[in-house]
């Protein structure tokens, strides 16, 4: 387990609260590069990290969602879990395309909650704030997401890929060789074939079946 965290006693209570549970707690820092100097050594099953990250010494807020990209790209293995208090579905959006496996809002979870919530992404579940996402609270059954995925020719798997990774249109036709207007039909049909009401959903959709982002984007 490892924390990403820079409120030294809410630190503690996490520290407490997974010691207690049997969880071996193999980093606890307050910045991004102590952090991932720490995830280099030991890597953890799962990170929990908070988004807005004050240093003590300087005047700087560090940028939590950076820190999950990172651990996304140089440790996949690692399985990031925001918790944080923003609850601005952009900033949400973006966490998981950097490659967060779930996301908490500090201002409605206890401890028990936060516990139960590592406990299921290290188990291999994404989780996704249902109260600000309707998509979110899809069943989470494996056989529903194999269900949904299968719906899905190969080539719009790989259209709603970079869509998770937030790239647009243009984007995504120069990488995957195709116009525009392919592009814009393969969209179309992802929407019918899911079931979403607009590209955050979508996109949303994605990371909770466990799409993976593009090797290259």
């Amino acid at each position: 387990m490892g924390i990403l965290e820079d409120q030294q006693v809410f630190m503690e209570s996490l520290v407490s609260v997974f010691e207690s549970a049997g969880m071996e707690v193999v980093a606890r820092c307050s910045n991004v590069e102590d952090f991932l100097s720490s995830t280099q050594k030991h890597p953890p099953d799962v990170a929990l990290v908070d988004l807005r990250l004050e240093h003590r010494e300087r005047d700087v807020v560090g940028d939590g969602c950076r820190a999950v990209e990172l651990l996304h790209d140089f440790h996949p293995n690692v399985r990031p879990l925001v918790l944080s208090a923003n609850r601005d579905a952009q900033l949400i959006e973006r966490c998981f395309r950097a490659g967060a496996a779930g996301y908490l809002c500090k201002l409605n979870v206890g401890c028990s909650a936060v516990l139960e919530a590592v406990q299921r992404v290290a188990r291999g579940e994404r989780l996704a704030p249902p109260d600000l996402f309707p998509m979110a609270s899809v069943q989470d059954d494996a056989s529903t997401a194999r269900g949904a995925l299968g719906r899905l020719t190969s080539r719009e798997r790989e259209v709603l890929s970079y869509i998770a990774a937030g790239a647009d249109n243009l984007k995504i036709a120069v990488c995957l060789n195709i116009t525009e207007r392919t592009v814009k039909a393969h969209i179309t049909s992802i929407y019918q074939k899911l079931d979403v009401e607009n590209r955050t959903q979508m996109a949303m959709l994605a990371c909770k079946l466990g799409i993976e982002r593009p090797a290259t984007l």
